[in-house]
């Protein structure tokens, strides 16, 4: 790790940033909002996406392979995080992270043009995840570029804060793209939204690419990085100094198991997790997910600089330790309270009606199906399918050898075939019991963006607000604790690595493996458990072995 402050450095705390500086922060940061912009933009039109390049599947697989290639492009990140951080490190941060826009600009642009699966077949869904996976390429390059350039340019004493604007932009990006979309979903109906009207977002990229371009092309090159260039003491070998040489690979694990992969489940349960579960397991329309989503993001953005600063003065690991504790703890409550305002009916259906699935245990294979690619055809399983489609929750018990498969719901057995007949009798049963309907009226919606003022409306912004305040502080301070870690010949390569595979794999796998725990076991709040688990590993080891960074000389 990077020596201690020097005095010199000591005398510089408080001073504020030059003109120029300034202008670095908010260039850097405009530039990774729109990247954050082009990535999200898939995340938030998974569902629609499916139906238009996945359609020769059945709706739930449909959805699955959605999310796997949303996740494509998350788990190439940490190879775009090798290649462009090595290049970062020999030739500059600057040239690098200014290619990395741009082939995820043109990348975004592509997926507005091409042809859905019914015009070209399975050619649609090929290269939609060929282009996935550049985005997730070029990603991997520009957060290592931007935390580093931003950081490079700070006064000392004041990283926290000003890398802090940093991590704002990847929720700035998100709340960018639900704005675009809402308004292009108001202006064109929903039905020519679902059709061709999706497209309008991702075309538009085309101009946040132009603007991205010219502002980081008037960025000069990082001082610090000029400096030991003309000193000659750069590394001609970064991923092997990296990697290969346990000093420097033992700080890349611990910032990785003790930081970054706690911080990526958290972040992506609180923004991506929390959408999807709006929307796919409490059936909230997607006009109203995204508002309320957007009004949280609203109003919790400011947090990542109030935590991005408060590292500067108590330290990052307290905040981000703290953060993942707090999370953990109460993931599983704040999640029961937003289904119980969201859907109200659905909330007390799974409290009072009590579901079963009776079938000789012979006949129950694994429903743990994150990759969408297994086809069940047992009556069991066809059955479980069924009802965590439907956000039932439901048990599964072993009946006599050879019995038939039933479905018993509040103690009364209901007639049930397969899915591939028909589910209609047992579907209501389910609706007779208090199970409610797609559309349900006690389900949430907003007709209108200032529909704030509903107490349900109101309760959930609050809830997923909560969430947000938590991402912000596991992601506020974490781009000033990987830039610290690590000295400056290798630090693009070094810290680009743990943050991809952190988030890239831990967070951005989070969403279809949630989905299936919860198909699997019949709970919807089993997926949960995938965070938890991860955030309290992180506690542990962060708390344990992970050094404290806010004191570091980074020129070294």
């Amino acid at each position: 790790m990077a020596a201690t402050t020097t005095t010199a450095e000591v005398s510089r705390r408080g001073q504020g940033m030059t003109k120029d500086e300034r202008f670095v922060v908010v260039a850097s940061s405009l530039g990774t909002v729109f990247e954050w912009y082009d990535f999200y933009l898939y995340g938030s039109l998974a569902a629609i996406i499916g139906a238009q390049f996945f359609s020769a599947y059945p709706p739930g697989t449909r959805d699955i392979f959605a999310l796997l290639a949303f996740a494509a492009g998350f788990l190439v990140r940490p190879f775009g995080a090798i290649v462009f951080g090595r290049v970062g490190d020999l030739v500059g941060r600057k040239y690098t992270f200014l290619v990395t826009i741009v082939i995820m600009g043109l990348s975004t642009f592509i997926v507005g043009l091409l042809p859905n699966a019914a015009t070209i077949g399975i050619a649609a869904p090929i290269i939609l995840i060929v282009l996935r996976l550049a985005q997730g390429l070029a990603l991997g390059g520009e957060y290592g570029g931007a935390a580093t350039y931003v950081a490079e340019h700070s006064p000392p004493g004041r990283r926290g804060y000003y890398t802090s604007y940093i991590q704002t932009t990847a929720t700035l990006g998100l709340f960018l793209s639900l704005l675009i979309i809402l308004f292009t979903r108001t202006i064109t109906g929903e039905d020519a939204f679902r059709e061709w009207g999706w497209r309008i977002p991702f075309l538009l990229s085309i101009i946040l690419l132009g603007i991205s371009v010219v502002i980081r092309l008037k960025l000069n090159e990082s001082p610090v990085f000029q400096k030991m260039k003309e000193e000659g003491k750069g590394s001609s070998a970064p991923l092997t100094e990296s990697f290969a040489r346990w000093g420097n690979a033992k700080i890349v694990l611990l910032a990785l198991l003790g930081g970054v992969m706690g911080q990526g489940v958290v972040w992506y349960t609180g923004q991506f997790y929390a959408l999807f579960f709006l929307q796919s397991i409490l059936k909230v329309d997607i006009y109203t997910s995204n508002l309320l989503i957007a009004w949280s993001l609203l109003l919790g953005t400011g947090f990542f600089i109030v935590f991005g600063a408060l590292s500067d003065r108590i330290g990052r690991k307290p905040i981000i330790m703290a953060g993942c504790l707090i999370a953990a703890l109460t993931f599983i409550p704040i999640f029961k309270m937003i289904t119980s305002n969201a859907n109200p009916a659905l909330n007390n259906a799974i409290e009072n009606v009590k579901v079963q699935v009776v079938a000789d245990p012979k006949g129950c294979g694994d429903l743990f199906n994150p990759v969408g690619t297994r086809v069940f055809s047992a009556p069991c399983d066809l059955a479980r399918a069924f009802l965590s489609q439907s956000s039932v929750k439901y048990e599964t018990v072993a009946g006599p050898a050879g019995s038939p498969t039933k479905i018993v719901i509040n103690g009364k057995e209901v007639p049930y075939t397969n899915a591939a007949t028909s589910n209609a009798p047992a579907l209501a049963a389910l609706q007779e019991a208090g199970y409610p309907k797609t559309g349900d009226p006690s389900i949430v919606k907003m007709d209108h963006p200032l529909d704030v003022f509903k107490p349900n409306v109101a309760a959930i912004i609050g809830l997923l607000f909560v969430l947000v305040v938590y991402v912000t502080m596991v992601y506020g301070p974490i781009a000033a604790m990987l830039v610290e870690l690590f000295p400056t010949r290798i630090r693009y390569t070094s810290m680009s690595l743990p943050y991809h595979i952190g988030n890239g794999w831990f967070g951005g796998l989070l969403p279809a493996t949630a989905f299936a725990i919860v198909a699997s076991t019949g709970d919807i709040y089993a997926g949960l458990w995938y965070p938890i688990i991860f955030a309290v590993a992180t506690f542990i080891i962060g708390t344990i072995f992970l050094p404290e960074t806010k004191d570091v000389d980074i020129t070294k």
